[in-house]
C-alpha cells in the first residue's frame, strides 16, 4: 500500500511539482483545493505525511499545524518561503517536524519525507520501491516489470535504490558513488559506468527499454 502525503500549498505550481515529485517516487499524493475546509480533508484522506505552507489563504500554517496537533501526530514538514529563525522555532514550538525553505532541493526533500516516514511508521519499513510499473524488491535483490524478474548484484541494488529514490530527479555520477562509498559499497566512477551498462542490459531483458537515462555532464535519471 502506498503511503498517503497531503499537499496544503496555494501556489499552484509548485503544488503541481510537489504531486509529480511524489508520485513519481510512489508515495499516493493529493493537494488542497479549498483552504476553508484543510482539517475536514486531513481527517478524510489520513494522510501519512503532511507538506504545509505558512502564508495561505484564509489562515497560515501555523494555526493549521496547531489544530492538526490537536488530533494527530502525523508528521508535518513545512515547506515555504519563511526564512526567520522565528518562522523556524514557531513550526518547532507548534508540532512540525522539519523545516524547509523554497527554494527546496528535491533530493533533500525527499530524504526528509522517508526519515520521517520510516522513524513514524517503522512497522511500515519498505521491502520494495516502485517507479511506471518497475518493482525493486529490496529483500530479495531483484527488479520486477510486467511478470518478468532480474536479480541484480549487491552493487546494482544499491545503484537502483538511490536511483529509484530520486526518480525524476537528474542524479550526478558523483554523488551515486558517494552515496555507495557511505553505504561500504567500493566503487569508483568508472565501475559505476560498468554496473549501470550490466543494469541496462537486465532491464532489457525483463523489457524495460531506456529505462536508465544518461544526461550528458550530468548524470542519470529514470
Amino acid at each position: 500500500m502506498k503511503q498517503k502525503i497531503f499537499v496544503i500549498e496555494d501556489d499552484p505550481v509548485i503544488c503541481a511539482e510537489l504531486i509529480t515529485l511524489l508520485e513519481g517516487n510512489s508515495y499516493e499524493a493529493s493537494a488542497a483545493t479549498d483552504f476553508s475546509s484543510v482539517i475536514q480533508t486531513v481527517k478524510t484522506f489520513q494522510p501519512h505525511l503532511i507538506l504545509l505552507d505558512i502564508k495561505l489563504p484564509q489562515t497560515n500554517g501555523f494555526t493549521l499545524c496547531s489544530q492538526i496537533r490537536s488530533f494527530s501526530n502525523v508528521p508535518i514538514i513545512f515547506v515555504t518561503s519563511c526564512t526567520t529563525d522565528m518562522d523556524e522555532l514557531n513550526s518547532i514550538m507548534l508540532g512540525g517536524d522539519a523545516f524547509i525553505t523554497k527554494p527546496y532541493n528535491t533530493a533533500i526533500l525527499l530524504a526528509k519525507i522517508a526519515s520521517l516516514l520510516k522513524r513514524a511508521y517503522p512497522t511500515e519499513a519498505q521491502t520494495g520501491l516502485t517507479y511506471r510499473g518497475a518493482i525493486l524488491h529490496l529483500d530479495s535483490s531483484k527488479i520486477e516489470f510486467a511478470g518478468q524478474r532480474a536479480d541484480l548484484t549487491k552493487n546494482e541494488l544499491k545503484i537502483m535504490c538511490y536511483l529509484f529514490k530520486h526518480a525524476g530527479v537528474i542524479c550526478a555520477r558523483a554523488d551515486i558513488v558517494e552515496y555507495l562509498w557511505d553505504n561500504q559499497v567500493y566503487i569508483d566512477d568508472n565501475a559505476l559506468s560498468v554496473n549501470i551498462n550490466r543494469i541496462r542490459e537486465k532491464l532489457v531483458s525483463i523489457g524495460l527499454t531506456d529505462f536508465i537515462k544518461t544526461k550528458h555532464r550530468q548524470g542519470y535519471t529514470l
